[in-house]
């Protein structure tokens, strides 16, 4: 166990040129809210200083229409020095209104992803400059997490944040597609409530995933820094 030297937990990142990395922070049971999607805070003021830390070292902070629903985050740098990332909200059937925080207080470039068929529907709607609706193909399950991260690779966003919530980071992990994950666990027993990680269903543990993990105390919180790329024998 290590008492967080952020520079230390943050220097991975630090020296790549790309990545993506996936982000939660929840309960000692696993939920990242409650059952009504309350979770402010389940982590401690040192581990949400280091989310901003990191959202300081991305080109693109990542999240899904339910965390913009539920939480209406700004996605900004706060309590870190740096350049805000761009903010990106998948919301393929545009559900969300244009009255949240991401889409009016003018801190970032947001991109609004959409689907193509929803994108028609909004062609007269009126945006605050810096706010960017971008069409992308919709699947049976949402986007393909690979097309969002090609859509953001290709307009020159290299180092991807996945902050949320665990639906969203739960389909770029079961693609393969996260190089890193960064949970934090506080020592919180919620009960019911909204499951962090969900992948499909295994019958045994032959052949799971045990990637290489480093521990970090961050105040009363645990945090799990998951190399994905490297495996435990």
């Amino acid at each position: 166990m290590i008492n967080a030297d952020l520079g230390e937990l943050l220097a991975p990142l630090e020296k790549m040129d790309r990545f993506v990395l996936g982000q939660l922070g929840q309960s000692l049971d696993g939920r990242i809210a409650t059952v009504t999607g309350h979770s402010h805070y389940i982590n401690g003021p040192k581990d949400i200083e280091r989310l901003h830390r990191v959202r300081a070292l991305a080109d693109a902070v990542v999240v899904g229409a339910n965390t913009v629903e539920l939480d209406n985050p700004s996605l900004t740098v706060r309590k870190a020095q740096g350049t805000n990332p761009v903010r990106v909200v998948l919301d393929p059937r545009s559900r969300l209104a244009e009255t949240y925080s991401i889409f009016t207080d003018d801190e970032a470039p947001t991109l609004w992803m959409q689907s193509i068929e929803a994108t028609a529907k909004n062609e007269d709607k009126r945006l605050r400059d810096g706010i960017q609706i971008v069409p992308l193909q919709e699947g049976v399950k949402g986007f393909s997490p690979a097309a969002v991260i090609d859509e953001l690779r290709n307009r020159g966003l290299n180092r991807i944040l996945i902050e949320g919530g665990g639906l969203t980071v739960s389909q770029f992990l079961a693609e393969d597609l996260l190089d890193r994950l960064h949970i934090s666990v506080a020592a919180l027993l919620i009960g019911s409530g909204k499951p962090g990680i969900t992948l499909p269903e295994v019958q045994t543990l032959d052949g799971i995933r045990r990637p290489k993990v480093r521990h970090f105390q961050l105040g009363s919180d645990l945090l799990f820094d998951l190399d994905l790329r490297s495996e435990t024998v």
